[in-house]
Order: structure tokens, then C-alpha cells, then sequence
């Protein structure tokens, strides 16, 4: 595959891969993303490495599992030492962009990216920092069943706000690189480009413009597959139900219908903006040259086994959509083996003909094999270290197999190919006994799970103490301000008027 070709991102969030009728049984009408998946490479069996926003996303842009950079939960920093893909494309000659949710916390919102394009909609300081010390405590800033109980049509929301600039900046900016190429006016820069456009919906809250509601008939919405009593669910599932407040009110059939409607619904408006991005690419003349990649960071649960949102294993929470889609150059396929997104690290170097600067280890393993057809690997690692738990949760999928540990709870064994709703956990039986034997000792290889949880407990500690000490007295934030010059935009004085007019003409009037 022919080197630097431009790389398009575009990332959804808590879009779970079941809701999409090409990789589940779903009535979501979502023609753009059908259309990428059925001219690319789709993975079947992809995960993200850690159910959580932050963590996720952090472990796929630097290529290393969440444990190994601490990135534990929604509010913890990530470190500007950490080498992403951003940094590795941008020393390999790209200009790397960034418009939409990253979830940074921390002071550097950058982390390699040359451009931001929007703030965050999410806030980048440590004050949603859990507390695994003090677990009976709720706390106030987290996921509560709000979202269900209030589920249905909007007219506006703040997160439409959000991602409708999101897919303006990411159109713009495409607009200006196309307007530059060749040319002796707008955006000079040569470079091939890294660009990511990460919208935030259909993350709850469940609400949605009346238009993407009525794709949908309450007949058309089935109820949850998986139902189980209290007494059923597994530990961490009860923790979380107590975390997101599930038990605190009463929530009806008809809430949960509302709930799973607004969210197809606001699968269909993420549908619409891919939608408009990829006409911006055949508009601009830059289709032929670009890898589109499209993921989510997590999944949602959407009531399966009474629980919402995300924050485990089982497959509505942490299998996510992954396409990769280059028309021309990768031949279109479906791939069953098991992958996941720190994968992509190597996956984005590998296309590009770099070689990764081997400062940090790369947990991650190229998908290049399975876009050309040949073998590759079938195996994802997961962490989870966020709110719900009280020790670290890891999971191993290999094959058929799910295993699921904590040093708090009972293990978890699920041969996906036989029990896809996962509901026959095996780890009891006798004779699973040997491989759990294996996969016990393979946790002991890979982790040292006492010393993680000394270090997130120890880690929010530090962050309770800076976060409450930064709330006191003159706030100082660290949320991404986009830098704007008004006074080169549009038409001003200080131009001359017939070239700015050409310049920013696109087309080129020919002579012009």
C-alpha cells in the first residue's frame, strides 16, 4: 500500500456495535456507516481496552493499556510524556487536527495534535475523580438513571450544540486544506493529514431532535434480550446499578422504550454527520487519497441485564464498531477475529510506512494483516479501574473465550460462540478447570493487580487533595480554548479583495 495517504478519524461515543443492523440484529437506520463497512474492511469482534471515556480513549492513541500510562477513570491526567499517534504522524510528516471530544484531563490538550479545532464537552480537571475507598458514597457528578427517566424528544441540546460544531470545523478545515493545494492563496501545508473528528452522541442523555425520533415506532423497539434477577447478577454488575443509582427509582417499560428509541435515534443523526463529512472529502477531491477509520470508545448497555451506560465487559458494554475504509487500496471484508482499538496505534504507522520510536512499549498489534486478508492475531487485553469496582477488573478474549477476574469478585468464563448473551458463566465448571487454571496464571503473568489498586487508590488520593485545593479561591481551567485571530477571517480591510475572493473560492475559477 502506497505510503502517506491522509488518515480521517471519525470517532462516535458509547456506540455499541450491536445497535448497527451489519453488525447485529438492529432497526437502526444508519446508510453512511452501512456504506463504509460494506466497501471496507469491518471488524466483527472489535473492544475497546477499558469501558470507560477517558481511559479508552487514551489507551488508543497512545497504543498502551490504560494501567500502563494511569489512565484509571474519567478524571485522571494523561501525561504529556506519553507518546500518541498524533506525536508519531507528526514526526512522520503529518499535520495531526483534532475537532471534538478527546476527553484530555490534565494541562497539555494537545498531546501531539498541532490543532484543535473545538473545546471539550467534557471538563479536563480532576474533579470526577471516584473514590474506591469510600464505595457506599454515590457520587453526584456520575451516571444516574436521569437519562432513562427523562428519555425522548428534544428540540436542543448542548451535546447537538457540540457536535454540530464538531462536523462544521472538521468540513471547514477540509475545505481550507483543498483550498490551499496547488494554489497560492489559503492553506499552504503539503503535509498529508491525521484528522479526527470525535462527536459525542449518541452518549445519553437520551435525548434527540423530533426528526431522528420518528425514524423509528415504538413497535420497531425490542425490549433488552437479557433480563435477570438482582440476585442473578454478577457482583461489579450490582455495584454498578448502586453507582447509577438504578434501584432509586422506578423505571417502566415504556421509560426503557423511550430510552433505547433515543438512542437509535441519535445513531441516526451520527449517521447524518458521517454523512456530511464524506461529502466534504468527494467535494474537496480528497476521497481518493484518504483512509477513513471509523470507531467508538465504548459501548452502552441500553438495559441489557437491567444495567445502562457502560463500565464492564460483557458485549453491550465493551464491543465497539470498527471500519476501515481506503476504496481502491483495501479490498472490502469482514473480519471475525478479535481486535481492539490500541490496536490502531500500529495499525495508523503501519499504513503510513513509519516505524513506531520505541520510547514506550506498544501494547498494540497492527491490523494490517487482517486489511490485506492474510492472518492476524485474535486476541484483545481489557482493564477496567473506574467507578463500580473496587479492585482492578481485567478481561482476556481469545477465540471463543471470554474470562473475566477481579481480586473483588468470582470469575467469569463465557464461550461466545455457543452463549453470545453470555449467560452461562463456566468458570465452575469442572470441565473449564484447566483453562481456568491457564487464564488465572496468564493474570498473574500479565498483571500485578495488588500494586495497581495501591496506585489507583493512592492516584486519587493525590487528585481529591490538587482538585478540591484548584475549586478554592480564583479558578484557573484547563479546558481547551481554540485560539481564534477575527482579524484574519472572512473580508477584512488589509485584503485585497478580488485575491481573498479567489482564494477562498473552491473550486479555482479558472485564470484566477
Amino acid at each position: 500500500m502506497a505510503t502517506k495517504q491522509n488518515f480521517l478519524l471519525i470517532m462516535a461515543d458509547q456506540l455499541t456495535a450491536g445497535a448497527l443492523p451489519f453488525l447485529g440484529t438492529s432497526p437502526v437506520k444508519a446508510p453512511n456507516l452501512a456504506r463504509l463497512a460494506a466497501q471496507g474492511v469491518s471488524f466483527r469482534s472489535a473492544y475497546c481496552n477499558s469501558p470507560l471515556c477517558a481511559p479508552s480513549r487514551f489507551s488508543m492513541l497512545s497504543g498502551q493499556l490504560p494501567s500502563r500510562i494511569g489512565a484509571y477513570d474519567n478524571a485522571c491526567e494523561f501525561p504529556a510524556t506519553t507518546p500518541t499517534i498524533a506525536h508519531h504522524l507528526r514526526l512522520g510528516g503529518y499535520r495531526t487536527i483534532l475537532s471534538g471530544k478527546m476527553h484530555f484531563v490534565g494541562p497539555d490538550q494537545l498531546h501531539g495534535f498541532e490543532e484543535r479545532l473545538t473545546t471539550d464537552i467534557y471538563p479536563a480537571d480532576f474533579g470526577w475523580t471516584p473514590d474506591w475507598t469510600n464505595f457506599d458514597e454515590r457520587p453526584t457528578w456520575y451516571h444516574s438513571m436521569d437519562s432513562v427517566l427523562t428519555a425522548g424528544p428534544a428540540v436542543r441540546t448542548n451535546q447537538l450544540d457540540f457536535d454540530e460544531e464538531v462536523v462544521f470545523t472538521t468540513r471547514r478545515k477540509l475545505f481550507d486544506i483543498a483550498r490551499g493545494r496547488g494554489s497560492e492563496g489559503g492553506d499552504h501545508d503539503a503535509r498529508p493529514f491525521f484528522l479526527v473528528a470525535s462527536l459525542t452522541h449518541p452518549h445519553d442523555p437520551f435525548a434527540i431532535p423530533r426528526k431522528y425520533w420518528d425514524l423509528y415506532e415504538d413497535a420497531d423497539i425490542e425490549p433488552p434480550r437479557v433480563s435477570l434477577p438482582l440476585d442473578e447478577l454478577d457482583p461489579h454488575s450490582r455495584r454498578l446499578r448502586h453507582v447509577c443509582g438504578n434501584d432509586l427509582d422506578a423505571v417502566t417499560e415504556d421509560q426503557v422504550r423511550a430510552a433505547r428509541r433515543a438512542y437509535y435515534g441519535a445513531i441516526s443523526f451520527v449517521d447524518e454527520q458521517v454523512g456530511l463529512i464524506l461529502d466534504t472529502l468527494e467535494e474537496t477531491g480528497l476521497a481518493d487519497d484518504t483512509v477513513i477509520v471509523v470507531c467508538s470508545d465504548h459501548g452502552e448497555m441500553l438495559g441489557e441485564r437491567g444495567l445502562w451506560y457502560k463500565m464492564n465487559f460483557f458485549e453491550a458494554g465493551s464491543r465497539v464498531p470498527l471500519i476501515v475504509s481506503a476504496p481502491g487500496r483495501i479490498a472490502p471484508r469482514t473480519v471475525d477475529a478479535s481486535v481492539s482499538l490500541v490496536d490502531l496505534f500500529p495499525t495508523l504507522l503501519d499504513l503510513a510506512g513509519l516505524e513506531p520510536h520505541l520510547a514506550a512499549p506498544i501494547d498494540g498489534r497492527s491490523l494490517v494483516p487482517h486489511l490485506e486478508g492474510s492472518e492476524g492475531h485474535d486476541e484483545v487485553i481489557g482493564e477496567y479501574l473506574g467507578e463500580g469496582a473496587l479492585a482492578p477488573v481485567v478481561m482476556i478474549r481469545r477465540g471463543p473465550w471470554k474470562f473475566i477476574h477481579s481480586p473483588a469478585d468470582p470469575d467469569q468464563l463465557y464461550d461466545l460462540s455457543a452463549d453470545p448473551d453470555e449467560l452461562r458463566n463456566l468458570a465452575q465448571a469442572p470441565e473449564h478447570a484447566t483453562r481456568i487454571t491457564a487464564f488465572r496464571d496468564e493474570v498473574a503473568r500479565r498483571w500485578d493487580l495488588a500494586a495497581i489498586k495501591r496506585d489507583v487508590i493512592a492516584s486519587q488520593r493525590l487528585r481529591r487533595i490538587v482538585s478540591a485545593a484548584n475549586a478554592t479561591g480564583r479558578l484557573q481551567s484547563w479546558d481547551w480554548n481554540p485560539p481564534r485571530d477575527a482579524s484574519r477571517e472572512y473580508i477584512r480591510s488589509h485584503m485585497d479583495l478580488e485575491v481573498l475572493e479567489a482564494v477562498a473560492r473552491f473550486p479555482r475559477v479558472r485564470g484566477a
